[in-house]
């Protein structure tokens, strides 16, 4: 078979022989046949006559019933694709949490409240929304404790990592283990993350936003790596689930940290004074 004007098939030599006819003209010697419902067509113009006529799409019926003498090689290819097709839809809603995940407003506001508990102030965005679509966060009934959706930014790398169900009760230094560990890491992620294995683990600082201010005056929590997660998390704002960014002291960023606006603007304001000073200095010197 080959590829002929849109919504139609070339027909092939052996129905050629057959003499068919145009089926909209009944004029012309048919070259082409519709997928759909097998109509036969000479030109795009009776290809557009008959599926007006016939309100055809032009696209063929996967499941179409085709008898075993007209069953060729073409129809058997077609059955494995879509059988493929099919495959891959139901591993990918199987591998999709937020199929098996309630997404109802009582579980949300059942999240809310558990985090109400700890003292976070969780907020989630409406259906439809990125965030709201990935979080696969839970609060298991029978432990009595959350399994948190996160989010890793290692911003010196530009990389990026989900990880799904942590647990409250674990450590900020147990769960970045598997990433900048130079032992325990992953040999593949270790070797993209090299300059944070290759940092003491005193250079590393764990920053989360702060939610709910201006877009002029962003600002950042500088988080306790040997306390848990639940721990960190207290008494701040969640929305849909902590982004936590892991950045190097050593190495300049944009990203205040609360509390430590004061100090820095103390420092700029010396270094100028002192560059300043050196400046006058100089004008004096020149001038001598």
């Amino acid at each position: 078979m080959g590829c002929g004007v849109q919504g139609a098939v070339q027909i092939s030599g052996l129905e050629r022989n057959n003499d068919a006819l145009c089926e909209t003209c009944g004029e012309e010697e048919a070259k082409y046949r519709c997928p759909r419902c097998m109509k036969y067509s000479c030109s795009l113009l009776c290809v557009k006559k008959h599926k007006l006529a016939l309100s055809c799409n032009g696209v063929r019926d996967k499941t179409a019933f085709v008898s075993v003498t007209e069953f060729t090689d073409l129809n058997l290819l077609s059955d494995y694709r879509f059988l493929e097709d099919v495959g891959r839809a139901a591993d990918a809603a199987a591998r999709d949490l937020s199929v098996h995940r309630p997404t109802t407003n009582k579980f949300i506001n059942y999240l809310r409240n558990r985090a109400r508990r700890h003292n976070i102030n969780l907020k989630t965005l409406p259906i439809g929304f990125t965030k709201r679509r990935e979080n696969s966060t839970i609060f298991n009934k029978k432990e009595q404790k959350f399994y948190w959706h996160l989010k890793l930014v290692f911003l010196h790398c530009n990389a990026e990592y989900a990880l799904k169900r942590v647990p409250e009760d674990k450590t900020l230094t147990d769960i970045l283990k598997p990433y900048i560990d130079p032992v325990e890491s992953d040999p593949v992620v270790c070797q993209r993350l090299k300059i944070y294995t290759m940092s003491p683990q005193s250079d590393v600082q764990i920053l989360m936003k702060i939610e709910n201010r201006g877009q002029n005056s962003t600002r950042y929590n500088e988080l306790d790596a040997s306390r848990s997660l639940l721990e960190n998390l207290k008494n701040k704002v969640i929305i849909e689930y902590p982004t936590l960014f892991v950045v190097l002291k050593k190495l300049k960023n944009d990203m205040v940290v609360l509390g430590q606006e004061a100090s820095e603007s103390a420092e700029d304001s010396d270094s100028g004074s002192s560059s300043l000073s050196s400046e006058e200095e100089g004008e004096i010197r020149e001038s001598s």
